[in-house]
Parts: C-alpha cells; sequence; structure tokens
C-alpha cells in the first residue's frame, strides 16, 4: 500500500474535520483543508503525474516547494501512485518548481503557490506546464494500477515502510496523537524537512497548522486563534 494510503486511511472516517491550515505571513493568507479536500488534491496530482508523464512506482519526482499546502497535494499525489520524491531534478521524472525558479529539465510543472489556488497568471516558459491549472482537471479518485510494495523508494534513499516507520516513531517521541493541533515553522526541504514538518504530523492524525515565511512576532496569535498544542520549529 502506498505511502499516502497508509496515512490519510485513518482520516477517512471524519473527511470533514480540518488536517491542514497554512498561513503565509509575508502574504497575510490562511487556508483550511480539510480531509477530503486534502485527498482530493493527491487524487488529481496522482492521476496527473501518471497520465501526463507516465510516472511509475519507483520513478523519481524532484520536488523544489516551499511548505504550502499545494506542496501538500503534490508530495502526497506523488507517493499514492509510487513515485520516490527527491531534491535534484537529475533523472526525475517531472520536477515541481515555484513560480520563481527555473530549471533545465525535460519536464517541468510550475506550482503557483496562490493562496487561492488559482493557475498562474500567464502561461510558464518553454515546455513548463501549469500545475493548478492542469491537474485540476483530472479525476477526484485514484487507485494504483497495482499495489505499491513497501519496499518502493519514496523520500530520498528511504523506502515506503521505511518512512512511514520513522515519522511514527518520531511523532511518538513527541507525544503526538490525533487530538493535537501541531504549529510548525519548518522549511519542507527534502528529505528531513519533508518527514519533521509534513509526515509527522500526519502519522499521528494530527491537524497540522504550517506557517510559511513566519512573522515571529505573529506566532503567538497563532497559537492562540488556532488553539495549538504542540510545536515544531
Amino acid at each position: 500500500m502506498s505511502l499516502t494510503e497508509q496515512l490519510l486511511r485513518p482520516l477517512l472516517a471524519s473527511p470533514a474535520k480540518p488536517l491542514i491550515t497554512h498561513y503565509d505571513d509575508r502574504l497575510g493568507s490562511r487556508v483550511e483543508l480539510s480531509v477530503a479536500t486534502t485527498v482530493n488534491w493527491a487524487a488529481k496530482t496522482a492521476n496527473w503525474l501518471v497520465d501526463e508523464f507516465d510516472v511509475e512506482p519507483g520513478d523519481d519526482v524532484a520536488v523544489r516547494l516551499p511548505a504550502h499546502w499545494q506542496t501538500a497535494g503534490v508530495l502526497l499525489g506523488a507517493w499514492w501512485c509510487g513515485a520516490r520524491v527527491v531534491a535534484e531534478p537529475a533523472g526525475a521524472r517531472v520536477v515541481f518548481v515555484g513560480p520563481d525558479e527555473e530549471v533545465d529539465a525535460p519536464a517541468v510543472a510550475v506550482v503557483s503557490l496562490d493562496p487561492m489556488g488559482r493557475g498562474l497568471g500567464r502561461p510558464p516558459g518553454g515546455s513548463a506546464l501549469d500545475y493548478l491549472s492542469e491537474a485540476r482537471l483530472s479525476g477526484d479518485q485514484f487507485s494504483p494500477l497495482s499495489p505499491i510494495p513497501g519496499d518502493t523508494p519514496a523520500l530520498g534513499e528511504s523506502t515506503v515502510d521505511e518512512v512511514l516507520a520513522e515519522a511514527r516513531t518520531r511523532a511518538g517521541k513527541l507525544g503526538l496523537t490525533g487530538a493535537d493541533r501541531v504549529l510548525s515553522t519548518l522549511d519542507w526541504t527534502v528529505p528531513e524537512g519533508v518527514l519533521d514538518g509534513l509526515l509527522v504530523p500526519l502519522a499521528a492524525s494530527a491537524h497540522l497548522v504550517q506557517v510559511t515565511n513566519a512573522d515571529p512576532a505573529k506566532l503567538g496569535a497563532r497559537r492562540e486563534a488556532e488553539r495549538t498544542t504542540a510545536d515544531l520549529s
């Protein structure tokens, strides 16, 4: 079973429950994703990766994005179809970048990072594709053509089973549970930042409150407004 399925399946009993709340202090934005919305974006991404780029289990997908609700959809979609998430574009089936980065790669998907989920204001250069505009047209449900084995590479040098076990171990050491609301200012660098900042809260079925471009003066108010019970920083 894929990493995404193992992380999200326990949450599907409460699809309307908030799962990820994303703040960008530079833009002054707040976006809340329920379990159902997160699953939907992951499914659309997985379908798009398979249909557009022929991604198969074990293929590399490079993700060069900040901690953001759209990045969560990219990562979960990549794992759902069995891809290995890496940082470097060399050899990757597709490279995901933000609107301000250019990479020399055969297949590039540009993520707008628009807080309201709008695509790019203008078509990306060259053969690059607008991820949000393209992926939202894909199917809302995804099922791998074949089961994803636990020894499939998933994140850096670690397999599905290894990543899940490590995320659960780290969540256990922090004492996180599904009742927690976790405020994080961690960058989602690959692999460690993604593991600690996204996968650890998900492994605990906790609600992640992610603050990007964090203004230290506002963190106290964020904790109070979101009633957070734990911090990752």
